[in-house]
């Protein structure tokens, strides 16, 4: 048995990252797993909504101020199968950064609070003790490990370590598929691009050094037969809107960034606890379409800290901090999951060809639509 902790971190992504760093500056003894390699390529659609600047901020990180600088974004451009447009201004600017590097800064950040991170590692058990305390068993090579904590946080994404389940009406039934591919050569003009497809949509926005990247939600039966690669998944997609064909064909995938994710079904409400708290995707997959996957990671990440924060200062008990940190996040979040799984739901049906018509009937119409699947400001006190 290893040296006792505070906080184990499951998970190493912008969720499970910045949880561990806002811990680890106050004190608390804190360890990240994550059962991958860190820098990898992730599946992501790599656009990083106005929000997550308040946020970033919040937690000091600057992504201006890095060496490998992200781009800018104002604006969206809608693309239905028919051909018809709909344009409209973010409310702020966006960044588009690749999860190898943000995951590198976020790392490096973490490790510098004091984070001690561990890669490669497979969950092997959590369990929860009669003293509120967890053992989580890891395997790490042929080493089995075990560590004793205060605190366990699920950050894993959609992909649940061994053991741990969850209702299955917490999920939609709709199974997907997500890839992403960075391309060169396509010129973007501080712009987010969204093509719709049969069965999903596909989204197009700048990155670091000039690329650009492709990331993709597509129903599983219509990726069946469109070819293994995700090159071939994509060229498949554009069969079904031409202009998304034009547009990759303006350019050439990056070898090696092709990455893929399935099963993914969309949450019905959030899940912020089982036996112990969620952030990030493992807490709430969001429908893609509303761009807000990261935002969401972060705030979760925040609100989950200050409670658990509190908790390990024994300022609450483990009750409290269970309740209290489940209806912060249901407060935070179930409004926007209901709001934005009925944008998709409009998305989708048969009448978005009339979309771009009626978007020029009414001005503000698309404006609307992107505030309604935006995070409200924050209004995090820290404690």
């Amino acid at each position: 048995m290893s040296k006792p902790l505070d906080a184990i971190v499951i998970g190493a992504g912008i969720a499970g990252s910045t949880c561990a760093l806002q811990l680890a500056r106050r004190g608390h003894r804190t360890l990240l797993l994550d059962r991958q390699a860190f820098p990898r390529h992730k599946t992501c659609g790599e656009f990083m909504s106005p929000e997550t600047k308040e946020m970033l901020e919040y937690l000091d990180i600057r992504l201006l101020d890095q060496e490998v600088m992200p781009s800018t974004m104002d604006h969206a451009q809608i693309i239905m199968p028919q051909g018809g447009q709909i344009k409209a201004p973010l409310p702020g600017s966006a960044y588009g950064i690749s999860r190898h590097e943000l995951d590198q800064i976020l790392h490096s950040e973490a490790k510098a609070a004091g984070t001690e991170i561990i890669n490669k590692a497979t969950i092997i058990s959590i369990q929860q003790l009669e003293d509120d305390h967890y053992e989580v068993q890891v395997k790490k090579g042929n080493e089995r490990l075990s560590y004793r904590a205060k605190a366990v946080i699920g950050a894993y994404g959609t992909k649940k370590p061994r053991g741990i389940t969850s209702p299955p009406e917490l999920r939609d039934d709709t199974v997907y598929v997500g890839v992403k591919s960075h391309y060169s050569g396509l010129q973007l003009s501080n712009r987010v691009e969204l093509y719709f497809c049969e069965g999903g949509y596909v989204g197009i926005s700048p990155i670091e050094n000039g690329t650009a990247n492709v990331a993709a939600l597509l129903t599983l039966d219509t990726v069946q037969g469109s070819g293994k690669s995700v090159t071939d998944i994509l060229q498949a997609a554009s069969t079904t809107n031409g202009r998304l064909a034009a547009r990759l064909a303006e350019g050439s995938p990056v070898p090696e960034t092709q990455v893929s994710i399935a099963p993914l079904n969309l949450s019905n409400i959030p899940e912020p606890w089982s036996q112990f708290p969620h952030i990030g995707d493992a807490m709430l997959m969001i429908p893609p379409l509303c761009g807000d996957g990261m935002s969401i990671a972060l705030r979760s990440s925040i609100l989950c800290a200050e409670w658990t924060n509190r908790y390990l200062k024994k300022d609450i008990s483990f009750e409290d901090w269970q309740q209290g940190y489940t209806k912060d996040a249901n407060n935070e979040f179930t409004q926007l999951l209901r709001r934005a799984r009925r944008i998709q739901k409009l998305a989708f049906a048969k009448t978005n060809k009339y979309y771009p018509g009626l978007a020029r009937l009414i001005p503000g119409l698309a404006t609307y639509l992107v505030k309604a699947t935006r995070l409200s400001e924050m209004n995090v006190v820290r404690r």
